[in-house]
């Protein structure tokens, strides 16, 4: 099966799914694949959710949110920033909207709607906006957005707001101890407070052979930056997806004693405009709105 195609104004939400590889989607004037899964051995909810929205022929928003675990309602939190950022994205695009002022108008709203729930649910979100050639990252907590080139340039890295997300920042702490410290759990923004803030990054312009990384924890908790980066720049959305979802999930489900490994769900979504070698892909209750 080839890519599906998403027309403007369509988006496809994936909300508690468990997928067994990427599904691939031709938007933005590109490819984005999307992979989302349980922890392993998890038989409950995935508390992540994930969205692909076309807003014209070559823009469209990228969506990843994490439901915090530990905390009531984690899964209800992703899905509630998801569906927010649904709607009002589609809305401004029926009105002729700036995508910018959608994306944040989502956040604002979902905000509202999980801080009314009154559960002490929360979620961390990483959203990407794709127009006129060029990306835009807006996150919140410790999901996170990479851009690689086609040489393996990083030249983006969202910072995680954390304590150990700042420590990394500042140089404090190498990545390679970030990775395996106590408190990589914590985190100090999030959906669902009122405290809560969106770090708005500045557009970037995306050239033909770069590709985007937009992650929940469970991605890069469980991959250094540079096995994702070497994933990005060597394949195609569908393929670098593939190869970073089952790296992942290797690690949490063999730990070692050198390489990092927390079980968590994982959700990740592969931006590119390469060419792709289209699969086929199987996923449950992923939904078109």
């Amino acid at each position: 099966m080839d890519a599906q195609l998403i027309q403007p104004g369509e988006a496809y939400q994936f909300l508690d799914v468990d997928m067994l590889e990427p599904q691939l989607f031709e938007v933005a004037d590109g490819w984005a694949a999307v992979f989302s899964s349980r922890r392993p051995e998890n038989t409950g909810s995935n508390e992540d959710a994930a969205a692909v929205i076309s807003t014209a022929p070559d823009a469209g928003v990228l969506v990843v949110a994490d439901g915090c675990g530990g905390m009531a309602g984690g899964a209800q939190a992703a899905r509630l920033a998801v569906e927010c950022l649904t709607r009002t994205i589609q809305n401004a695009h029926r009105d002729g909207e700036a995508l910018r002022t959608a994306i944040l108008d989502g956040v604002e709203l979902a905000n509202a709607e999980i801080l009314a729930l009154r559960t002490g649910a929360a979620a961390t979100l990483a959203v990407v906006q794709i127009e006129d050639g060029a990306v835009r990252p807006y996150h919140i907590g410790d999901a996170q957005i990479l851009m690689v080139g086609g040489r393996g340039k990083l030249k983006l890295l969202t910072t995680s707001h954390s304590p150990v997300g700042y420590a990394v920042e500042a140089g404090v702490l190498e990545e390679s101890e970030a990775i395996h410290h106590e408190d990589r759990h914590l985190v100090s923004n999030v959906l669902g407070t009122s405290e809560m803030h969106v770090e708005v990054g500045a557009p970037r312009h995306m050239a033909a052979r770069d590709g985007v990384l937009v992650a929940s924890d469970g991605v890069l908790d469980n991959l250094l930056i540079d096995e994702a980066v070497q994933s990005l720049r060597s394949g195609s959305a569908w393929t670098a997806a593939g190869q970073i979802a089952t790296a992942a999930r290797q690690r949490m489900e063999a730990p070692t004693s050198h390489n990092p490994s927390k079980p968590d769900d994982l959700t990740l979504i592969v931006f590119s405009r390469r060419k792709q070698a289209f699969r086929p892909a199987r996923q449950r209750s992923v939904s078109a709105v």
